[in-house]
């Protein structure tokens, strides 16, 4: 995820990060609430979501997020503030209302005194862990769905003496990051463009991020933190400079420039 602006001057992909897409990034994060045991391993195989807030199970409509980091995670290292990316995709801009975890076999609960026992999770592994999310993505802007999982709340201890996982699941839905959108005239395909930080970011830098216009003199900068930028646009023998655009992290801001 693209938090914060690239070191130095990074150039951005002619064919697809120039471009208005109609897609929106989601990036999909978890963290916990911390619970009394040494490690709550949960086995994440597959992230899915749906657009429908009541979809079954087995109903279509289901998309699985392409980028996939399966394992087995300890919940216990993310806790206090700390999450780790499960899954990334760019999805079609539209509401979205559910998100499924589908769970792998290895899940497992390690107790203060280092004895390990299994987790049950059936409904986990077979069907998935529904979840409501309910968000409107915006083309164009960068989403992370924060799944905050509860592990005390989550391990139900059974009379056998076993552990069962019945996950307590929070989502946080939030837009992370803007862009700025325009066309320079007259039209000249890959005229420049350096979108440049106005207070240093978080590395203490004046960072900058570059793009380039299309064959219509359109361009499209995105993964912008909302703040304040200058943008240089540069034509043979020319550059121009507007000073002053806001960004804003839930939206994509329009500047338009005549070179002439």
């Amino acid at each position: 995820m693209l938090l914060g602006l690239a070191l130095g001057f990074s150039a951005c992909d002619k064919e697809d990060d120039d471009k208005a897409t109609g897609t929106s990034r989601m990036e999909v994060r978890l963290t916990d609430a911390p619970g009394d045991y040494e490690k709550v391993l949960i086995d994440i195989r597959s992230v899915e979501i749906h657009t429908d807030a009541n979809a079954s199970n087995t109903s279509g409509g289901w998309t699985t997020l392409s980028n996939i980091n399966p394992g087995v995670y300890n919940l216990l290292d993310f806790s206090n503030g700390k999450d780790t990316l499960l899954a990334a995709s760019n999805l079609p801009a539209g509401r979205i209302s559910q998100i499924r975890l589908v769970l792998g076999p290895d899940n497992s609960l390690v107790l203060k005194d280092s004895s390990i026992h299994a987790l049950k999770t059936p409904s986990g592994q077979t069907s998935g862990l529904k979840v409501k999310i309910d968000a409107d993505l915006v083309p164009d802007v960068t989403y992370v769905v924060l799944l905050d999982f509860d592990a005390s709340k989550s391990i139900v201890a059974k009379g056998n003496g076993g552990f069962n996982l019945k996950p307590v699941i929070r989502t946080i839905t939030q837009a992370v990051a803007g862009g700025i959108r325009g066309n320079v005239t007259p039209v000249m395909a890959n005229n420049e463009i350096h979108v440049i930080e106005t207070v240093p970011g978080s590395n203490g830098r004046i960072d900058t991020v570059g793009g380039f216009t299309d064959a219509n003199g359109n361009y499209l900068v995105k993964g912008l933190n909302g703040g304040i930028y200058n943008v240089d646009f540069y034509a043979p023998n020319k550059k121009k400079t507007v000073d002053g655009v806001i960004v804003t992290n839930q939206a994509i801001t329009t500047v338009n420039v005549d070179m002439n």
